[in-house]
């Protein structure tokens, strides 16, 4: 399957990919199944069963709000996230549902919507299944879906087992590994971004690329600037304070001087911003996930307001250059934290925004494989341990250090001559090999980790 710029970078909603984009798109993929079999008007009855990780945290991460929401119609880059707490009551009070926005049915979420915490399907941590029936009670349809990270849903079918609907238009420079996309580099003088976007043209024109890459730069800045403007706590019981709106102010306050170190502080405060945003349930973009969507926003900050050869090109280099890595990791490793844990949303992250940094500021091509390397390197083994099930501690303050390491590994590359002894692929084998041997609750259950002896203390 080719995967685009724009699967790696998609505009959603808050708190999470997995747990919320992906149920969002898998109820909607489920009831525009049901319209376009012609028996939407049939229905009496819809079913949702989450499994996995899903079941375990899904209150915490909004799953059950994002499975209402797609049933209704709604598209995670779409929803108007203003209203989504008066629709969700709405349902809720009433105890009818809209299926498409259309198509009302009775729907009690106790009987309806049914969170497994200890049961998991067998393909994949994050499972789910849809069942629709009609006033008689003969089932009409009954799918099972996977939320593999990022936003990415696989539809299980009976014959031919788990399956992505899979885009198979040919493209000029396939690439699963970092090793493949190093070689048509070498082989054509292309830099990685040239690579990614010789790719992209065959769905889209230059200009287009431009413009959707542009767009998805606009909206990291507003959800970085909504984020400083925010005060109070965040929603879910932890009361965790928001501290953007109080650092910004600080940081304006100060001028850095004699401080080495206080533009990292400003990076801090970027990846703060976005995600306390997601963790309120807000836009952001899915970079390559919800949890992680901070570090990828930080650094484009840091590249656009601290170094004066900034410019639009090079945020549309730099995220052609982060896409390019964030498919080889997902082709090849894994961006779910319910599948490998943290390393595999935090660490790609980390090392997206390393190589995308280290490409626009002139590093060689092997410079900027080194620099991802070196991102995702220092990640490994971290696991995915959200207390209370909720995307806050410590995944908001794991974006500012991630951020501050994308920077750090940029740099380290680019004091080097490209040359390593570790190489990117084999970090990634090691990411998934070492996600494999991690105990699952250690891997977005909130069963192990901080997520139990935070609550124990």
């Amino acid at each position: 399957m080719a995967v685009s710029v724009f699967d790696l970078f998609s505009v959603g909603i808050g708190p999470s990919s997995s747990h919320t984009v992906g149920p969002m798109r898998a109820a909607l993929m489920f009831v525009e199944g049901l319209r376009a079999a012609g028996t939407l008007a049939e229905v009496a009855r819809v079913r949702t069963e989450l499994f996995g990780s899903l079941g375990a945290t899904g209150h915490g991460h909004g799953s059950d709000k994002a499975v209402l929401l797609g049933l209704e119609g709604e598209r995670p880059e779409d929803v108007d996230t203003d209203t989504v707490p008066t629709r969700v009551a709405a349902i809720r009070e009433t105890g009818r549902i809209r299926l498409l926005g259309s198509h009302e049915i009775a729907f009690t979420e106790d009987d309806d919507l049914v969170m497994h915490r200890r049961k998991s399907l067998p393909l994949h941590p994050n499972g789910m299944t849809f069942a629709a029936w009609d006033a008689a009670g003969t089932e009409l349809a009954h799918r099972t879906y996977y939320s593999v990270g990022g936003g990415f849903v696989l539809d299980e079918t009976a014959a031919d087992g788990p399956v992505i609907s899979a885009d198979t238009t040919p493209v000029p420079f396939p690439f699963r590994t970092a090793a493949d996309l190093l070689a048509h580099c070498e082989a054509t003088g292309k830099s990685i971004a040239q690579v990614m976007l010789a790719n992209e043209l065959v769905w889209r024109t230059e200009a287009e690329v431009r413009s959707g890459l542009l767009h998805i730069w606009q909206v990291m800045q507003d959800c970085v600037t909504r984020g400083c403007e925010q005060d109070g706590v965040l929603p879910g019981g932890l009361k965790v304070p928001r501290r953007a709106k109080a650092l910004h102010e600080k940081l304006l306050d100060e001028d850095g001087a004699g401080d080495p170190l206080y533009v990292m502080d400003w990076v801090s405060l970027f990846a703060l911003a976005v995600n306390e945003e997601n963790a309120s349930g807000g836009r952001v973009v899915t970079a390559p996930t919800n949890g992680a969507a901070g570090i990828i926003p930080a650094v484009l900050h840091y590249y656009t307001r601290f170094l004066s050869a900034a410019n639009e090109d090079g945020v549309v280099d730099f995220l052609l250059t982060a896409a390019a890595i964030g498919v080889v990791l997902k082709e090849t490793g894994s961006i779910s934290g319910a599948e490998v844990g943290c390393q595999g949303e935090v660490g790609s992250a980390c090392a997206m925004a390393a190589a995308g940094l280290t490409a626009v500021l002139g590093g060689t091509v092997a410079q900027v494989e080194n620099a991802a390397e070196i991102g995702l390197e220092h990640h490994l083994g971290l696991t995915c341990d959200p207390v209370g099930g909720l995307v806050q501690i410590p995944c908001i303050e794991r974006n500012a250090v991630g951020s501050t390491k994308a920077i750090n590994a940029s740099r380290m590359a680019l004091r080097g001559d490209g040359s390593h002894i570790v190489h990117l692929d084999k970090v990634i084998k090691t990411m998934r090999e070492t996600g494999a041997d991690m105990h699952t609750k250690y891997k977005e259950t909130a069963r192990g980790g901080l997520a139990l002896n935070v609550i124990e203390c």
